[in-house]
């Protein structure tokens, strides 16, 4: 992947896009700290894609998305309603 500084990727954008269409993902720096790449369309698609299951997938899952606490029955008393004595 190429490294483009800001000042480069601004003064030459047509070469930068196409050299990312033909080689793919180019990452440019902000004063020296790597700060956006671009990537071509199908492999950002693809990446998004890949990122965002349907709710589909999502149900039939067999692996846990976040570990929900279950409280434990059965310690607590039950209440008695009001008037039943």
């Amino acid at each position: 992947m190429k490294v483009w500084p800001v000042q480069d990727a601004k003064a030459h954008f047509s070469e930068l896009l196409a050299t990312c269409l033909r080689e793919g993902p180019q990452l440019v720096t902000k004063r020296g700290d790597e700060t956006a790449v671009l990537v071509p369309i199908g492999e950002w698609r693809r990446m998004q894609h890949r990122t965002k299951p349907t709710l589909k997938a999502l149900l039939l899952s067999d692996e846990a998305r976040a570990d929900l606490p279950i409280p434990e029955r059965g310690h607590m008393a039950r209440r008695t309603p009001a008037g039943i004595a």
